[in-house]
């Protein structure tokens, strides 16, 4: 297969600062070299400089996602799948912009879920979920090119296990389908049901139980182990239109060892071949 691999190294408005230095991490941890490996054509390229001002992280949130947004529209012009490597997870919203999703697989340890109106932390990669849904910073949302809401009929939301209350009060409200990662692949039938035709696959990788795998310093107890969450992400894109993926918030300062860039490798690995035999 044919890929794009998209670096977004920026965290809270900062680059290669904290989870912004994750995805050279994952990269030199051997990314490129596995994906090669299992005879895929990959090319890598980084977003380079955005925002204005460092520390802005609003402002810098919504140019990286808009930069992210035009490398990733680029990419499926080329005929390739984009994978996008990011510090936060707003840059999805550049993800699913960029590649016209009508979907969206939301694999996270929270919900991502709050608005400016609802936040008590002030967050921004909080109240991500809500922007890719349309439900906050619209007009900044809406000046990335090709971004369209979401339909939250139309999000999975899966492992979501640390949430507030507020965000508890969205979901009983909104039509978001959830589910822990094993019965996540059983809730897909309805997402294609519904007509989707392109997804998009939001992985942060704080989803993983930090018990056995931590990524950053966010931690919740609970969550799949790397293989688990392997066999259900492989078996979501066996169900539904993926295509492209975003890996969000490693910080290799909370993985001393660097086991997570080979989990990574491995878990897109499996996505890949799967949409490669539906293909």
């Amino acid at each position: 297969m044919k890929l794009s691999l998209i670096l977004a190294p920026y965290d809270s408005g900062y680059r290669n600062a904290g989870c912004g230095q994750g995805p050279d991490a994952i990269v030199t941890g051997g990314l490129v070299e596995e994906l090669t490996l299992h005879g895929h054509d990959v090319v890598t390229q980084d977003i380079g400089e955005v925002g204005a001002t460092p520390g802005r992280e609003i402002a810098t949130g919504f140019a990286v996602a808009t930069a992210v947004a035009q490398k990733a529209g680029e990419a499926v012009k080329d005929g390739r799948f984009p994978i996008v490597l990011a510090g936060n997870c707003l840059t999805t919203v550049g993800a699913v912009a960029g590649e016209a999703a009508d979907s969206i697989v939301w694999a996270d340890q929270h919900g991502d879920l709050n608005t400016p109106e609802t936040t008590t932390s002030g967050f921004l990669d909080g109240m991500a979920l809500s922007a890719a849904l349309g439900r906050c910073w619209h007009a900044m949302a809406e000046a990335v090119p090709g971004f369209a809401a979401v339909d939250p009929s139309r999000c999975l939301l899966v492992d979501a296990r640390d949430l507030d209350a507020a965000e508890k009060e969205i979901l009983a409200r909104l039509s978001i389908l959830r589910a822990p990662c094993t019965d996540a692949p059983a809730l897909a039938e309805k997402l294609t049901a519904d007509g989707v035709r392109r997804t998009h696959l939001h992985l942060d990788l704080d989803v993983l139980d930090p018990d056995v795998l931590q990524a950053n310093r966010y931690t919740w107890p609970g969550g799949p182990d790397p293989d688990r969450l392997q066999q259900a992400m492989t078996a979501l894109a066996g169900q539904l239109p993926i295509v492209g993926v975003t890996v969000s918030a490693y910080d290799p300062a909370y993985d001393p060892q660097g086991d997570v860039p080979p989990v990574v490798g491995r878990l897109l690995v499996g996505v890949l071949e799967t949409l490669e035999k539906k293909a």
